[in-house]
């Protein structure tokens, strides 16, 4: 018997849906039957996402190019949505950038500001112009943390400090948006295989190392999938329907246990 389509005919906006989470994000909405809209910057990626989805089936697959850190382009990427399909159902804020490991006496008060446009005011302006067509759905905002938010993280004070900020950006939101009949949640991924993880991965010292490492970080014993995360988004957007400002963390327990904390006695960790 054929999987039910848990998402069928809605309408879906995916930032950064070209790699990555976002292209786990894209490819478990289309197999649901959503028209899935998605960006980034990387044309070449997001036409062969597109054309793969759309001969998949059964939902639908469109890529707009986007600067995340351009406003005219994230109202483009909402307008030619609505355009398309007169309506939005929801949006999975994900696009975003992990900087080199380096500790803040290395970081430049520009470097934290581009940081922030990217991983924080890009989110805050999708949602301005997604919100009041998520209104008349009363549909959902999903946003894409990260567990380091939670546990904090070596050499990335200012990734943490973006990752934060999108967290506590979505507990405002869920607060101001309930009267629309919007929920707006979280999700928190922990070590998820994604390019990003993996070119981290290869500035480190030991590569097969910094990925073992990467792997026994969590009491699975394994990173996570990006078709997990999309899956995940889905149970927010298509069957959480009581849940809001909630933060899901996807992080196969990471964050649990005992462990080696000291920094004079601790091996050589994880990239995340």
């Amino acid at each position: 018997m054929a999987e039910a389509l848990r998402y069928k005919d809605k309408v879906t906006i995916v930032t950064g849906g070209s790699k990555g989470i976002g292209k786990g994000c894209v490819e478990v909405f289309v197999q649901h039957g959503s028209k899935v809209v998605f960006c980034s910057r990387g044309e070449t990626e997001g036409r062969e996402l597109e054309t793969k989805m759309n001969a998949q089936g059964p939902g639908s697959a469109l890529f707009v190019k986007c600067d995340m850190t351009k406003e005219d382009d994230i109202k483009n990427l909402i307008s030619t949505t609505v355009e398309k399909y007169g309506q939005i159902d929801c949006v999975i804020n994900n696009a975003g950038q992990h900087p080199p490991v380096l500790k803040i006496d290395e970081i430049s008060g520009d470097d934290f500001r581009k940081l922030l446009d990217v991983n924080l005011v890009s989110y805050f302006l999708v949602a301005k112009y997604a919100l009041p067509h998520l209104r008349k759905t009363k549909g959902c905002l999903i946003q894409d943390s990260s567990l380091v938010a939670e546990i904090g993280q070596p050499g990335a004070c200012t990734y943490v400090a973006t990752k934060g900020g999108v967290t506590s950006l979505t507990k405002a939101l869920a607060i101001d948006e309930a009267e629309h009949g919007v929920r707006v949640n979280t999700f928190a991924p922990g070590n998820v295989w994604t390019p990003m993880w993996e070119e981290g991965a290869k500035l480190t010292p030991d590569y097969n190392q910094c990925v073992k490492a990467g792997e026994d970080s969590q009491l699975l014993g394994r990173m996570g999938t990006i078709e997990e995360c999309g899956k995940a988004c889905l149970f927010l957007a298509a069957d959480a329907t009581f849940c809001t400002g909630i933060n899901i963390l996807m992080s196969g327990g990471a964050e649990l246990c005992y462990g080696i904390k000291n920094p004079k006695a601790k091996a050589s960790g994880s990239f995340l």
